[in-house]
């Protein structure tokens, strides 16, 4: 069995009359410690999809089997659990906290799984060290760089090491430079955590740090192709 296994998922939005088939009857496999990249152009399903392979949203039909776990058969409790404790998040404009500090945003993800003030602290900053930014632990989000941010959003997403990193458009709101430094931290992180990361992005070279490209189209998958790199 995939680590990751999605079975005949579709996902409709309905409003009075008008119904929209965001994803149509998708089915396809994700191993683990692989990173996948999922392109298309704007409004083809690619972060509807996302969340729905990450528990954010809920399929109109089909499964979604995560290391074993259909994860929308699991009650609310316990798939708000599984999500913490398997998953981290990266999104394109970062979600930080404007009025905790770069360690704080990082602490926050662990002290709502229960560890202890001290021991977040010490975790927090380990995970900023790993992605180059010990020096800036207690720097806010507006005396950082875009950059930095997104740093801080893969720490927080990083510090309870989850099996899985869903990252939507990651890369969508730095420079071409920034971009190129990010996903080479990410590549690094996937090679020694093998951590499994699954990206949308609508930037063909992201092609470039993935094991494999889902292209979509109109809610379905035109094709699944492997990376040589």
């Amino acid at each position: 069995m995939a680590f990751i296994d999605v079975i005949d998922l579709s996902k409709t939005y309905k409003n009075g009359e008008i119904r929209v088939d965001a994803i149509k009857d998708v089915s396809f496999e994700i191993e683990e410690g692989e990173i996948l990249s999922i392109l298309g152009p704007s409004g083809c399903g690619k972060s509807t999809l996302l969340n729905c392979l990450s528990g954010i949203d809920v399929p109109t039909s089909g499964q979604v089997v995560i290391d074993g776990a259909d994860i929308h058969a699991l009650n609310d409790n316990d798939k708000t659990r599984f999500r913490a404790y398997n998953m981290g998040f990266v999104f394109q404009f970062y979600n930080l906290i404007p009025v905790l500090n770069a360690r704080e945003n990082v602490e926050l993800a662990l002290l709502t799984t229960g560890v202890s003030q001290k021991n977040a602290r010490h975790i927090a900053i380990d995970t900023l060290s790993r992605v180059g930014l010990k020096e800036r632990a207690e720097y806010f989000p507006s005396q950082l760089s875009g950059g930095e941010r997104q740093r801080v959003s893969i720490a927080r997403a990083l510090v309870h090491k989850p099996k899985i990193i869903w990252a939507d458009e990651p890369t969508g709101a730095l420079d071409t430079k920034t971009s190129e430094e990010l996903m080479d931290l990410i590549l690094d992180l996937n090679k020694t955590n093998n951590q499994t990361f699954v990206i949308v992005t609508h930037d063909d070279r992201i092609s470039n740090y993935s094991d494999r490209i889902l292209h979509m189209d109109s809610g379905m998958i035109v094709s699944l192709e492997s990376v040589n790199r």
